[in-house]
């Protein structure tokens, strides 16, 4: 299907196999887009099946997503499979059950947190004893799906905004703009360390978080200025030191591709803006050791 519409853009249609979705924001648009799709599948000698075709709606159920004037959410339908799913008991039964909800991870703030101890119990060699910290989890993602918000369309002209931290055991981010006065989620998006992650410094788990989620959000940041946010006031310096090492010196020409602003925002782990004043990474972590003392924070000789 997607040769025979080759040459319609995004704007005009999406495609998944062999179900089509026509888009538009004008009703004018949208029918010069119905006639463009119509023409090609006529050139192609295809047929529609009348009682398949949904025209002219304000709102339609694709791939498990309501789509609609306001923005996108998630099937009540398929949600309801979620809210009614029994407590599973055997590994087979967890998997079926984390597949269904990771499909609609995007909607959910740090779903990878939230799953992280029933993922645990899906690894290999690990038996299935189901505990109080899965049974949390389990209900905690089932909440957490059954009321997820609207995500936001993205819209043209309007800069992004990146949130962005990172915890023990994984990172999240929130893409989301400004739009009539109000800042509307376009997606979440999260991911669970690995283990030599989790021994990173402070520093480097955020900093991780940021490489992540810019690469995972690429179509919507790259080549756009966009606004990043993190509570982590010392990134500032690691992202212009000039004689960065390792891992840092990998990750920073890739974030250096992108046109972005960044700005520190006071989290609930940093009650004084002044964050600069305190060492970011008590593990005492060589490249933040580097960085504070270019930046004069503390007195190599005292270290």
């Amino acid at each position: 299907m997607e040769t025979v519409l080759e040459g319609l853009s995004y704007e005009a249609c999406l495609v998944y196999l062999d179900d089509i979705i026509i888009v538009r924001r004008s009703f004018e648009e949208h029918l010069n887009n119905i006639r463009r799709v119509l023409q090609k599948l006529k050139e192609a000698k295809l047929k529609l099946s009348p009682s398949k075709c949904h025209l002219f709606r304000r709102e339609v159920t694709y791939l498990g997503h309501i789509i609609s004037v306001e923005g996108v959410r998630t099937d009540p339908d398929k949600i309801s499979a979620v809210k009614n799913w029994k407590r599973p008991t055997e590994v087979h039964q967890l998997r079926s059950f984390l597949d269904l909800c990771t499909y609609y991870w995007k909607f959910v703030k740090d779903f990878s947190t939230i799953a992280r101890p029933l993922h645990k119990l899906t690894e290999a060699k690990q038996k299935f004893i189901w505990t109080d910290e899965c049974n949390n989890a389990f209900k905690k993602l089932k909440d957490a799906l059954t009321s997820t918000p609207i995500l936001a369309y993205p819209e043209d002209g309007k800069q992004f905004i990146l949130d962005t931290d990172a915890s023990h055991e994984s990172i999240g981010a929130v893409l989301s703009q400004e739009i009539d006065g109000q800042e509307c989620v376009i997606a979440y998006f999260s991911k669970c360390l690995s283990r030599p992650e989790r021994y990173y410094c402070v520093t480097r788990k955020e900093l991780l978080a940021i490489v992540k989620a810019v690469e995972h959000f690429h179509p919507y940041l790259y080549g756009r200025r966009f606004l990043l946010r993190t509570d982590h006031a010392s990134l500032t310096w690691l992202l212009n030191f000039k004689n960065s090492e390792g891992q840092i010196a990998r990750w920073i020409p890739r974030l250096q591709e992108y046109d972005v602003e960044i700005c520190h925002r006071k989290g609930s782990a940093h009650g004084n803006a002044d964050a600069l004043s305190r060492r970011p990474c008590p593990e005492g972590c060589k490249y933040c050791s580097r960085v504070e003392e270019k930046f004069g924070v503390i007195d190599p000789v005292v270290r």
